[in-house]
């Protein structure tokens, strides 16, 4: 496999950067997934427009405009021969010192791998997946901005562990005011009564890309879509549940916390937005080619 590293195609093998990088000791730098589905990069656009606004808020100096950026993905994508990937596209601040100061880092680091992945096996998809809520909140956004996506995946990792460690392959995350935010790797959807709902961002969550696509699926069927506060009491005695997110695409939820949502199957409306999505992945992308 070859891996981009600032500006050349190297095997995995050869792909190192500096064990004095900040992305490797601080988790100093910022990343994007994105998926490929059969030759079409699906929105990449807006993945490249959350990297490039993550990498300013945390003063991170790219080096490569989005055109060149887009460029090297497709360019890696081919070195690959893959029609149908997942793409992860890292920028690091760089090889400094063992202090803080980014400062001291004068080049980033670019590297794009692109492989498979596949988060679920086949029956969650279409039995559902059955999650907790777990005692690790989310970080404030006044601390580390849930907005930018951080190399530093520490509150996640964390979150995940505690899922783990009681059997369960995600869990519900809430921020420090009690209320639902998402999961460790995913945004959270409920839909109750003709209506869909999904956590607000000011809350502290990632605007996720997936969980826009998905809000837009649902209102072109003329289901109404509000982000509003969620309680777990709300996904509790919601009809249906689902997660999204670019590695997850749709994930039916059918038990929380040892409580059935709904019928305890994956409902209709997530069933159709699951149908849609896929539908919209064939056609909608830049390709590769």
């Amino acid at each position: 496999m070859k891996v981009y590293l600032n500006g050349e195609l190297v095997d995995e093998k050869d792909a190192k950067v500096s064990v004095f990088d900040h992305g490797y000791l601080y988790g100093d730098g910022v990343f994007e997934g994105i998926r490929v589905y059969n030759g079409l990069v699906f929105r990449l656009q807006q993945h490249l427009d959350r990297l490039y606004r993550s990498a300013h808020t945390i003063m991170l100096n790219v080096s490569m405009s989005k055109d060149e950026m887009k460029e090297a993905v497709i360019k890696t994508l081919k070195a690959n021969s893959l029609k149908d990937a997942y793409i992860r596209l890292i920028i690091s601040r760089g090889e400094g010192d063992l202090g803080l100061d980014p400062r001291k880092c004068k080049h980033p680091n670019i590297v794009i791998i692109t492989d498979k992945i596949a988060l679920y096996p086949k029956e969650i998809y279409e039995k559902g997946l059955e999650i907790i809520t777990v005692p690790t909140r989310r970080n404030i956004p006044e601390g580390v901005n849930p907005q930018i996506k951080s190399l530093n995946y520490l509150n996640n990792i964390m979150a995940k562990m505690d899922a783990l460690s009681c059997g369960y392959e995600e869990a519900i995350m809430l921020n420090n005011e009690g209320y639902v935010v998402e999961c460790t790797g995913d945004n959270i959807f409920i839909y109750d009564e003709g209506k869909l709902y999904t956590p607000s961002v000011h809350l502290g969550i990632l605007d996720g890309i997936t969980r826009d696509v998905v809000m837009k699926l649902a209102k072109e069927r003329g289901i109404e879509v509000s982000e509003e506060i969620i309680s777990r009491h709300d996904v509790y005695n919601a009809g249906e549940c689902f997660l999204t997110g670019t590695a997850a695409e749709i994930v039916p939820v059918v038990k929380v916390d040892g409580r059935n949502v709904g019928s305890g199957v994956p409902g209709e409306v997530t069933l159709q937005l699951i149908e849609d999505f896929k539908d919209l992945t064939d056609t909608d992308g830049v390709p590769v080619s």
